[in-house]
């Protein structure tokens, strides 16, 4: 499917993203994970038909400018929906996403219809299991040496899960992640005079999302890789415990981390249910 991105230029950023689908159809805003950019999305760009689906760099990612003030990227996403004229929307967020589409449930309910979480369950995780803690701890010394082909690998073990190897993961999948978390790395990093990387200005955090949870009474689909971690699997269904709306959690066979890419059939299908429903 040919896609356009097209920009929208702000006082303080810019953001890309891509436009498609009918324009009268519910808008479904597609919003990936870190280190990911819009191209995550490919799969579903065409598989909710008489839906406007709406794709979008977050900040520091993908087309998107850099950030140089504090910001939220739930308000960089009604930015982008206040210029575009539309009052409310679907989130479908995966990962950093999923948390960004729980936020904008939580600071701005009035603009969503009903919310698609996957990979996560707020935008404060919680991790407890050594796989991932080790995870993490890897992923910081990388950044903090300045190491880009181990950051990239420790983000590909999310990529495979805690009970496989990338080379389990379909060619394709794994070769995405890798151009995009590269792409990311070639723009939007930037080095500070001793060559180490320089700490990007982080989103202003949402603060007690767990706690809020029961605020949130519209629909929800929370969705995670079967072959995911136990954290990221057991947020998910947190989530769904605890919003006061109708909720549905589902694990999708054969993925793990990005269960879009790995199952998209599956995955599309769970989302079209949900819309079927609204």
């Amino acid at each position: 499917m040919m896609v356009t991105t097209q920009f929208l230029d702000l006082p303080d950023q810019r953001i890309a993203y891509v436009d498609s689908g009918p324009s009268e159809g519910r808008v479904l805003v597609l919003l990936h994970g870190g280190a990911l950019d819009k191209r995550s999305w490919g799969p579903q760009l065409s598989a909710f038909p008489g839906h406007r689906v709406l794709t979008v760099d977050a900040r520091g990612h993908g087309e998107s400018s850099d950030a140089e003030a504090p910001y939220r990227l739930a308000d960089d996403v009604v930015a982008l929906l206040d210029s575009l004229q539309i009052a409310r929307a679907v989130p479908i967020g995966l990962s950093m996403g999923g948390g960004t589409a729980v936020d904008l449930a939580l600071e701005h309910p009035e603009r969503i219809e009903a919310l698609v979480v996957a990979g996560t369950g707020s935008s404060e995780p919680v991790f407890t299991d050594p796989w991932a803690l080790q995870n993490f701890a890897d992923w910081s010394a990388a950044e903090q040496g300045g190491d880009p082909e181990v950051w990239i690998d420790v983000l590909q073990r999310f990529t495979a899960g805690p009970r496989r190897s990338l080379e389990d993961v379909t060619p394709g999948v794994r070769q995405l992640i890798d151009t995009m978390a590269r792409d990311t790395l070639a723009h939007h990093l930037r080095l500070g005079p001793d060559g180490v990387p320089l700490p990007p200005v982080p989103p202003t955090a949402v603060e007690d999302t767990w706690a809020r949870l029961p605020q949130i009474d519209v629909p929800v689909l929370a969705i995670a890789g079967e072959l995911d971690g136990d954290d990221h699997r057991r947020m998910g269904r947190r989530l769904a415990d605890s919003v006061s709306g109708g909720a549905r959690y589902v694990e999708i066979a054969g993925a793990a981390h990005y269960p879009n890419l790995e199952n998209p059939a599956a995955f599309d299908t769970e989302v079209s249910v949900l819309l079927s429903e609204l």
